[in-house]
C-alpha cells in the first residue's frame, strides 16, 4: 500500500518478483522447434519459469525508532534473515506528499544507518549477557565469540557498521547466527521525480545505488509486458527501476543463473558465483546432488547458435563435466545422477 501519510505499511509486505531474463523466451522458442509445438493437448514447453527475488517491505524508520518513535523498530526482526537490505530514500520535492521526519537524502541515509546500528547493539547486549549459557557454542569457542562480540560492540558504539569490522573468517562464523543488520550488503534506492529518473544514471555499481521513480513504477505495474517496454522506450530508459534493483542485487550478492531446457519446462536457477556442479544440481533437487554423476553443459550462446540440444550434441559441443566443475552464468545443463 502507498498512501500520503506516514507509516502506511503496518504489517510487513512480501513480494516475489520474476528476475528479467530474455534468454528464457529464446530457449523456449528453441525447445518448441526441437520438440514440436505440442505434445498431445499440452503446449511445448509446458512451463517457462524465471528465477525470482523475494522482497520484504517493512515500515520506514525515523529518528528515535530504537526508542519507540514512529512505529519503533519492531519490524526489523522481519529482515534479519534477508541477504541484503534496500534503503528507499526520498529524493524529490513535492509539497503535497508528507515528509514524516525526512529532511534530505544524506540525512535520511544517516538516520537509517544509526537506527540499524542501535538495533544491532541491542542484539549484542542481549547475546553478551547469555553467552556463557549458550550450549550451541563449544567451550573452546566461548572466549573467541566473546572477543568478536566486543569488537563489534566497540565499533557500533562509534557509529560504525558491523561490516566495517575486520573479523577473521572464524569470528564471522561464530557471530553469523546474530544476523546483524549492519553486516548485510546495502543498496541505496533514491526515489526521484519522473523528470529526474528520465535524465539520471541507470545504476551506480561503485556506490551500490539506483535511481527510480515510485510513481512511474506504480504506473508500469498496471501495464502488460509489451506496454512496459514501449513506455520505457518513450522515456529513454533501458530498464524499469525494479529491474535495476534486481540487477544490482545480483551483482552485490555475487549471484548468477544457470538454465535447464526441455519439453516440460524451461527454467532459470539462481546460484552463487563459484558454485560447483553437484551443488548447482542440488538447487533442483537434493537427490541430484547426493547422486551426482556428471553434468552435460553448453553455454546459452552456443546452444542458440547451433539451434538446439540435438544439433549441439551431433557437433560435439556438449561438454561432460564432473564434480569439480565451477558453473558459469548462462550454462544450459542436464544433470546425470543415480539414487
Amino acid at each position: 500500500m502507498a498512501a500520503n501519510y506516514p507509516f502506511a505499511t503496518v504489517e510487513p509486505n512480501i513480494g516475489v518478483v520474476d528476475v528479467p531474463d530474455e534468454r528464457l523466451d529464446k530457449l523456449a522458442e528453441l525447445v518448441k522447434v526441437e520438440f514440436g509445438g505440442r505434445n498431445g493437448e499440452r503446449e511445448v514447453p509446458e512451463k517457462t519459469i524465471p528465477a525470482v527475488v523475494k522482497f520484504v517491505d517493512i515500515a520506514g524508520l525515523v529518528k528515535g525508532a530504537s526508542e519507540g518513535e514512529g512505529l519503533g523498530n519492531k519490524f526489523l526482526s522481519h529482515i534479519r534473515e534477508v541477504d541484503a537490505i534496500v534503503h528507499v530514500i526520498r529524493d524529490f520535492e513535492d509539497e503535497n506528499v508528507t515528509r514524516a521526519g525526512s529532511t534530505n537524502p544524506q540525512s535520511d541515509k544517516e538516520i537509517i544507518e544509526t537506527e540499524l546500528i542501535l538495533a544491532d547493539l541491542q542484539v549484542l547486549e542481549t547475546r553478551a549477557g547469555s553467552l556463557g549459557k549458550d550450549s550451541r557454542v563449544p567451550d573452546k569457542d566461548q572466549a573467541k565469540k566473546s572477543q568478536a562480540l566486543e569488537k563489534l560492540s566497540v565499533a557500533l558504539k562509534k557509529g560504525e557498521l558491523a561490516s566495517s569490522v575486520g573479523l577473521s573468517d572464524g569470528e564471522k562464523e561464530l557471530v553469523k547466527d546474530l544476523n546483524l543488520l549492519t553486516f548485510k550488503p546495502v543498496i541505496q534506492v533514491f526515489n526521484v521525480s519522473e523528470s529526474a529518473v528520465a535524465s539520471g544514471s541507470e545504476i551506480s555499481v561503485s556506490t551500490n545505488s539506483v535511481q527510480l521513480c515510485a510513481k512511474l513504477e506504480s504506473e508500469l505495474s498496471n501495464l502488460s509486458e509489451e506496454e512496459q517496454k514501449e513506455y520505457l522506450k518513450e522515456l529513454g530508459l533501458k530498464l524499469s527501476g525494479l529491474d535495476k534493483v534486481i540487477k544490482l542485487g545480483y551483482d552485490l550478492l555475487g549471484l548468477q543463473t544457470f538454465l535447464t531446457a526441455g519439453p516440460k519446462e524451461v527454467r532459470a536457477w539462481t546460484i552463487k558465483k563459484g558454485t560447483k556442479a553437484p551443488q548447482a544440481a542440488g538447487t533442483i533437487h537434493t537427490d541430484f546432488e547426493r547422486g551426482f554423476i556428471s553434468a552435460e553443459v553448453i553455454s546459452y550462446e552456443n546452444l542458440i547458435a547451433v539451434g538446439g540440444w540435438k544439433a549441439a550434441k551431433d557437433k560435439g559441443l556438449i561438454r561432460i563435466e564432473g564434480k569439480t566443475y565451477e558453473m558459469k552464468d548462462g550454462d544450459v545443463v542436464e544433470f546425470n545422477f543415480s539414487v
